[in-house]
């Protein structure tokens, strides 16, 4: 198994990070630490990294432009490869750049049942409220503060006589408990044929007049009562790829395809020069491109007429 490589930042002891790490050690677990990253060079969690054999950096924000010590994070990310970001515990506001560059890709785990309670002092405020729960929320991670949609939460009880400290203690082991599974869950799921099928289905379906059938055995996309633009092909006689077939004009454009990323294209058997496979588990796929390919081979087979109000809707 290929484990997704992921990159933690911290601030501190590093609590959550080291849960991401013990269970990065189970040989069934999808996701690997390349790198642990600090803005204190002080934080405890960079040695708990250091002893356990994960590569560690770190530089003190202080004085530095937001947008410059990103770029240095962002370089120092990629330079080990990272595929996947996590926070624990990291307490800076990103920038907009930053999270730009790792949209759909960062995590974060914070102390509440988001959408309650963003930012700081999580714990004191359900207390004062009143709360029959406090707990932690798994997010992806977007410009506003804790703003990204939700992928799990657990909920903690409020015990009578809670204070703060009592209530984050609580709170922690369950941090502890979620985020790893959390974490394995978002690696794995673009590799999931489930994840990959519905990410295909909606961008197809959202174009006009499409329907779904089944053909050849394969979820396939067409135009109602019209001809077939895509395929979502699992295991297609055995190929072991999990991929999308898509209209091209001819076997110029698949070479040149094929010489370009022979990992993520292929010809398809039994489809001929006028099809393209792309592959959508190699972990990475952009769905902004993947969205175009369905576009530019809907309109391939589309109806002159129809694909003439289709250009007039892009004008507006």
């Amino acid at each position: 198994m290929t484990k997704a490589k992921v990159a933690v930042l911290i601030s501190g002891a590093g609590t959550n990070m080291a849960a991401l790490l013990y269970a990065a050690k189970a040989t069934d677990c999808p996701y690997e630490l390349v790198l642990v990253a600090s803005n204190d060079p002080e934080a405890a969690g960079l040695k708990i990294a250091e002893a356990e054999g994960i590569a560690t950096w770190s530089l003190s924000h202080k004085g530095m432009n937001r947008d410059a010590f990103d770029a240095l994070v962002d370089e120092q990310l990629r330079g080990v490869g990272a595929e996947f970001v996590a926070l624990a515990g990291y307490m800076r506001i990103l920038s907009d750049d930053f999270v730009a560059r790792w949209a759909g890709k960062m995590v974060n785990i914070h102390p509440s049942l988001l959408p309650l309670y963003k930012g700081l002092n999580t714990h004191a405020q359900a207390i004062e409220a009143g709360d029959k729960f406090g707990g932690c929320s798994v997010h992806i991670v977007t410009p506003g503060v804790d703003d990204g949609p939700v992928l799990a939460q657990t909920p903690v009880a409020i015990v009578p006589g809670d204070t703060v400290e009592t209530l984050a203690r609580r709170v922690q082991f369950a941090e502890h408990q979620l985020y790893p599974a959390t974490l394995a869950a978002f690696v794995s799921r673009e590799r999931s044929p489930d994840y990959l099928r519905g990410r295909v289905r909606d961008l197809a379906m959202a174009l006009p007049e499409a329907d779904e059938v089944v053909s050849h055995g394969m979820p396939c996309f067409g135009i109602v009562k019209g001809k077939k633009f895509a395929y979502f092909t699992e295991d297609h006689h055995g190929d072991g790829k999990i991929a999308l077939l898509v209209k091209i004009s001819g076997a110029e454009e698949q070479a040149m395809l094929i010489e370009l990323d022979e990992d993520r294209y292929y010809r398809p058997a039994y489809f001929g020069d006028g099809w393209i496979g792309i592959r959508l588990d190699l972990g990475d796929t952009d769905w902004d491109a993947i969205g175009k390919w369905l576009r530019k081979s809907w309109l391939a087979v589309a109806p002159k007429k129809l694909a003439g109000l289709m250009g007039v809707a892009d004008e507006f």
